[in-house]
């Protein structure tokens, strides 16, 4: 275990290092911080530092810069969430309060989290497989065809045609549209084939070919929708970081293009806890010079999906993880409230 004097000789080399860009010496440490010992004795605090892995040297007669494993201990041990100001909690309400949509939702949070952190902004449309259903909607187009809309709890919207095998009148539709939503308005998507397969049987025999039409289109969409989505804002951000990435950007911007990895990287969906997630920790090996912030976000206290930021490992922890837990917590109460 360190001492609490090289706790705080690490916390001021990892602020001073994320402030300035530049390796940080001794003498600049003594001279910034209130550390109250000498600079010889930073001097072997840094080295007794630099011997456990927290530190290294990156150039000969320089100063020192954090590890992952400087950066790790900062995260755990060292840094608190910074939290939001006033004016900038009023700033991210008034922003995402005017969302029209789910898809708007989410497009003005990647905006807004990129713009807050100055980093790439990654936000993980709600998971289908943990939405209920508010409500099926049935509408007739002709006489044998019909559109189903699917309306979920999170206000995503998905409509599908449906062609019967023969006419439906409206008075078997309104019948159909009531049924099915007395059954499943309320209930998990995964929930729904149970409760719908014996639904045809309610019915007069020539109307059951409609009604299992109807039902075979709703749960292809179930299907079909189950696929994650994703939505990533603020890549050219890297560009200001250019210098942080030891070999080159390019590895950071091909691993971005992969959803896959990125929706690794976020975590599973149903966490709601912060993580963070550090240099090497990152298993995709173009970021292992990254790190990467995300949290869960939801409605009724369940996380539906996670969102966060990816960035260098020289970033400002405290700051990006107050900007991602208080956007998160307002996307979750638009959700429960939409």
């Amino acid at each position: 275990m360190l001492s609490e004097r090289r706790l705080q000789v690490l916390r001021a080399i990892v602020q001073d290092y994320v402030g300035t860009e530049e390796p940080v010496g001794s003498k600049a440490l003594t001279e910034r911080h209130n550390l109250g010992v000498s600079p010889a004795t930073v001097r072997n605090d840094m080295a007794a530092l630099e011997d456990e892995g927290y530190i290294a040297q990156p150039h000969t007669s320089a100063g020192r810069i954090p590890t992952d494993k400087g950066y790790r201990l900062f995260v755990d041990k060292l840094a608190g969430v910074k939290p939001m100001s006033a004016p900038e909690r009023r700033a991210i309400q008034n922003f995402l309060d005017g969302a029209v949509d789910l898809d708007d939702v989410v497009a003005r949070t990647v905006r807004l989290l990129a713009q807050l952190t100055r980093q790439v902004a990654v936000v993980q449309y709600p998971s289908l497989t943990r939405s209920t259903v508010r409500h099926v909607e049935l509408l007739s187009l002709a006489p044998a065809r019909l559109m189903l809309v699917l309306i979920t709890d999170t206000g995503r919207v998905e409509q599908r045609m449906v062609d019967c095998p023969a006419p439906f009148g409206e008075t078997s539709l309104a019948d159909l549209r009531a049924r099915l939503n007395s059954r499943v308005a309320g209930r998990r998507f995964s929930d729904v084939p149970r409760l719908v397969e014996d639904l045809p049987e309610a019915f007069e025999a020539e109307d059951r070919g409609a009604v299992s039409a109807v039902l075979s289109t709703l749960l292809e969409t179930l299907v079909e929708e189950n696929e994650e989505r994703l939505m990533i804002g603020g890549t050219a951000n890297l560009t200001r970081f250019g210098h942080d990435f030891p070999l080159m950007i390019r590895p950071v911007l091909e691993a971005l293009e992969e959803h896959v990895v990125l929706l690794k990287l976020l975590g599973e969906a149903g966490d709601s806890g912060m993580t963070v997630r550090i240099g090497h920790e990152n298993a995709y090996e173009g970021l292992n010079s990254t790190s990467v912030v995300s949290v869960g976000y939801g409605s009724g206290g369940e996380a539906l999906a996670k969102l966060g930021v990816v960035g260098p490992t020289r970033m400002d922890y405290p700051g990006t993880m107050g900007a991602v837990r208080a956007v998160a917590r307002y996307v979750g109460q638009i959700l429960a409230e939409s």
